[in-house]
């Protein structure tokens, strides 16, 4: 096991463009701070408009037809990820500890996030070189073929909550394809994008294919989705920022997009269910990373005969979690990512308690500096209530009470998201009946927030669309062209 390392010295602060570290053309930066402790880490290079374009233009060049990315065999483009796996390996630990500073994240937490990361690498490795279409009998006296072709430059716009993990759910597929990227991690956690670019660098990416602009969101971020020379735009984050996005994506040039948004993913607890184990998966589902997981299972659904005794394991489980210093091996939580976040999840758990919801446990800050929240249980929630509807984004599990397996299937599926769901239950036949009637793009039977390397993710509805992982990932960063050739007989 890799040892945490809080004092850090923070080497990789600007931008990269082009494989070279530049502070940006203002000399604008920014604080990036450690949510813990409120403290400062350091300031990062802030990207003006200008950077933008030039990240970009370096990207298109990188892409140009007879470069050296478009020019290597795709077994070579397998390999630079397979060597990128192979340095954040040996730089784990570091990497796991920048991670933690930066989020608040548990260090066990984090030391996760790099091995899942690696793992990504690996798999969209082993990938790149199995791209294919198919042969096609067509009528005619023609030889039709599809053939799977890159996009060309992708804007990829991460969130703060896992931001080196799913920096390769969008680097590993997009490279692998052949495209060529600029990223824009979230001004909260830029840190790790940045190792995770140097590691490229070291491992021979050719200039250009991938570049990192640190910034804000209505300004860095909204110049690269509307730049006329990116083709493919995707995105995580909320709701509300993915339809932005949207727009601005079809402005100018219309752009490929996949959008990975919110949730309020729901999940049904059966009277026949092993409820020690569904208790646990459920606490676990929405106290992950703080509560702070697009696919948390945020509402529970629980047979009326079972309700009770539910209710007293999700508290223990609860009451049983060590939230503290991230860096300790004990704490289960962490912190929330910012003041404002943790404001946010506070207003809520006040909502929650003036529209009648039950406050079991939880429900206030924990100590005056870092951005710390207890572990919060609500039962007799309903429906109608905002912390059922919205998303909190925290550590806060809402408890509803259901009788009928069509009600609950009604209510689970009335909402405007639609990015996971689960099932927790001994009957095969009720287990197959939900899991193919709820409106998740990712369900789980008998678990919760199970996601791998190998099988895509991604939603329906208001959760956005595309797929992230597994093959169809590929897919994601790739034009399908059809070929058709005629064919002659000379001699007739």
């Amino acid at each position: 096991m890799t040892s945490p390392n809080r004092n850090l010295n923070i080497e990789f602060t600007k931008l990269f463009i082009n494989n070279e570290w530049s502070p940006s053309t203002d000399g604008k930066v920014f604080p990036t701070f450690n949510p813990a402790n409120e403290e400062k880490i350091c300031d990062v290079s802030e990207a003006s408009q200008d950077d933008v374009d030039k990240a970009v233009k370096a990207a298109d060049t990188a892409f140009k037809r007879n470069s050296p990315w478009r020019s290597m065999d795709a077994s070579g483009r397998g390999k630079i990820l397979g060597r990128v796996a192979d340095i954040m390996e040996q730089q784990k630990g570091e990497l796991a500890s920048i991670e933690t500073l930066n989020t608040g994240k548990p260090y066990l937490d984090a030391v996760q996030d790099v091995e899942f990361t690696i793992d990504v690498y690996r798999y969209h490795g082993c990938l790149a070189d199995k791209l294919s279409g198919k042969t096609i009998q067509v009528d005619g006296p023609y030889f039709s073929y599809t053939r799977p072709e890159p996009v060309g430059v992708c804007a990829l716009i991460l969130p703060w909550n896992y931001p080196l993990s799913i920096f390769a759910w969008k680097v590993g597929p997009a490279l692998a394809c052949g495209n060529t990227v600029v990223v824009k991690p979230s001004e909260l956690s830029p840190l790790t994008a940045l190792c995770q670019a140097a590691a490229f660098a070291e491992a021979g990416l050719p200039a250009g294919v991938l570049n990192v602009v640190n910034g804000y969101g209505p300004t860095t971020g909204a110049a690269l989705a509307t730049h006329p020379l990116v083709r493919k735009v995707a995105f995580t984050g909320s709701t509300a920022t993915g339809k932005k996005v949207m727009t601005m994506a079809a402005e100018g040039t219309l752009k490929k997009l996949t959008l990975e948004l919110g949730g309020k993913s729901p999940l049904v607890v059966f009277p026949d269910a092993n409820l020690e184990s569904a208790a646990i998966s459920c606490h676990n589902s929405i106290m992950i990373n703080s509560g702070q997981n697009c696919c948390a299972g945020s509402r529970v659904f629980v047979h009326t005969d079972i309700y009770d005794e539910f209710v007293e394991k999700a508290v223990a489980c609860a009451q049983n979690r060590v939230v503290g210093d991230p860096f300790d091996s004990l704490s289960a939580n962490g912190s929330l990512i910012s003041e404002m976040q943790m404001k946010k999840v506070l207003a809520y758990i006040e909502k929650g308690k003036a529209e009648g919801a039950k406050l079991k446990c939880g429900g206030e800050r924990i100590g005056d500096k870092g951005f710390f929240v207890q572990p919060t249980v609500f039962s007799g929630v309903t429906d109608d209530m905002t912390i059922a509807k919205e998303e909190i984004f925290g550590p806060v599990q809402s408890i509803l009470k259901f009788t009928d397996i069509e009600d609950v299937l009604d209510r689970c599926n009335n909402t405007d998201y639609g990015l996971a769901a689960g099932v927790f239950t001994s009957d095969v036949n009720n287990a197959t009946y939900m899991a193919h009637n709820l409106k998740g793009g990712t369900t789980w039977v008998n678990c919760a927030d199970i996601i791998t390397h190998q099988t895509p993710f991604g939603g329906f509805k208001g959760s956005g669309f595309g797929k992230e992982l597994g093959e169809d990932a590929m897919k994601e960063y790739c034009d399908m062209k059809t070929i058709t050739i005629q064919v002659i007989n000379k001699n007739s």
